[in-house]
Parts: structure tokens; C-alpha cells; sequence
């Protein structure tokens, strides 16, 4: 594939096309941008989270694919190349789902002591503002006896009240499951739609607020992107 091409694709159709190794590539364009110090980092970041994620799958696909399309989508349509916040995006969610590989512990410590193991490997590795990103996009240990979906979301307000930057990796995230419902099983795109629809209202209200970093340009866009989520979500429930 020329790079001009690559370069003007959609992510899901890339996604669609070429599989993880497109989104290698048109990650690598991307990188050129970058002075070389920041490459090398987010060349390392890229590799632990395909370590980590090696044997995940979202259905239909790789889940290193969501990583790369999430960080991708922050360079390219947000206009952002703070190395931390995408050196958070790739690993955003290494500490959630592959705690004791990450710190390398066993994992029958409790839920508390792996993530702050984790995040402090997170540092170690790169800094402590990345792993501190990440810990803001982690989901806690819910109670079991408590709505799991209403917790994710109570979760997600509070942290992204606290975190300005971490929004930019929430929305990139949340459009990658949202926007991107389509792309998976009737099964899945119902279970996702339930659980995200209700948080459409709280990440407008947190991406139009003024601390938000974000230009008005990559603002407007992830406001139409909220939009569509939404168009799907109700295709997908009220249809």
C-alpha cells in the first residue's frame, strides 16, 4: 500500500483491509512527525502492549487494533503528539487487564496491590505522568453486588473530572468502541451499546469544557463523532 493511501484511510477500514499490520504501518507514518527520542518511546510502548495484549482478542480482531487505532486516531484527528498521553493511549489498558504480567507478580495478590504494582512498572519504564494516565483510564475493582455498568460509568465521570489530559485518551477510546460499534457481532454491538450509550451526555459535557486540551477543530470532531455513536447506539437499541 503507497503511504499517501495509508495515510488517508479510515482506521476501521485499514482495520478492514490490512488487518494489524496496516495499522503498524500507518502507525509508522505517523511517527515520522515525531523528533527520534519520542519514536524510540512509543516503539517501546507499542511493544509491551503487544506483549501484553498478545494473546487478546476483541471477536473479530486482534486487540492490539484498538490500541493502535486509539492512539492513531489522538494523533490524527486531535492534533496531539504529547509523547506521554500516547505512550498512555497504547498502554491504557495494560494495568486493567494484565496487572501481574505487567509487574510481574502473581496474580493472587489483591486487585489493589497489582494495579499500583502496575502502574508503578508503568513509571519505572517510561514516567510517572504516563502511569499516572493510566491509572485515571484503569477501571477499579467493582462490587459485585452493584450495577457493573452504572459503576463504569460513575467511574469514568470522576476520573476524567480530575484528569483533563486523560480525556483525550477516554474519547479516542470510547469512539473506537462507539463510533465503531458496527464492526462486531449483533451480540457484542448490543452489550456495548447499553453499557456506553448512557455516558454520551457526560463526554460532550467533558470535552466542551475550557480545561480540556484540546483545539476547537478536534473538539467539533469528537462532538460529531459523539453524535454518530449515539445515531448507532440508537439503531442498535430502539431499532
Amino acid at each position: 500500500m503507497a503511504p499517501r493511501m495509508l495515510l488517508t484511510m479510515p482506521l476501521h477500514a485499514i482495520t478492514e483491509v490490512y488487518g494489524e499490520a496496516g495499522l503498524r504501518d500507518r502507525f509508522a507514518l505517523e511517527l515520522q512527525q515525531f523528533p527520534p527520542a519520542d519514536q524510540v518511546q512509543l516503539e517501546e510502548a507499542l511493544e509491551l502492549a503487544a506483549q501484553l495484549h498478545a494473546d487478546d482478542r476483541r471477536i473479530r480482531e486482534p486487540y492490539l487494533n484498538h490500541l493502535l487505532r486509539v492512539a492513531i486516531r489522538i494523533i490524527r484527528y486531535y492534533g496531539i503528539h504529547d509523547v506521554d498521553v500516547l505512550t498512555a493511549a497504547l498502554l491504557h489498558d495494560a494495568v486493567e487487564d494484565h496487572p501481574a504480567e505487567l509487574a510481574g507478580l502473581p496474580p493472587t495478590l489483591s486487585h489493589a496491590q497489582l494495579t499500583d504494582a502496575a502502574v508503578a512498572e508503568l513509571a519505572r519504564r517510561f514516567n510517572s505522568r504516563t502511569a499516572e494516565l493510566v491509572r485515571s483510564v484503569t477501571n477499579p475493582e467493582y462490587d459485585p453486588d452493584r450495577d457493573r455498568n452504572e459503576q463504569y460509568r460513575m467511574h469514568v465521570a470522576d476520573s476524567l473530572d480530575r484528569d483533563p489530559w486523560a480525556r483525550v485518551i477516554k474519547v479516542s477510546d470510547f469512539t473506537d468502541n462507539g463510533v465503531g460499534v458496527i464492526h462486531t457481532t449483533l451480540e457484542k454491538a448490543y452489550s456495548a451499546a447499553t453499557k456506553y450509550r448512557p455516558l454520551v451526555p457526560t463526554l460532550r459535557e467533558l470535552v466542551g469544557r475550557p480545561d480540556t486540551p484540546l483545539s476547537m477543530a478536534a473538539k467539533d470532531h469528537i462532538l460529531d463523532q459523539l453524535d454518530l455513536a449515539e445515531e448507532r447506539f440508537a439503531a442498535i437499541l430502539d431499532g
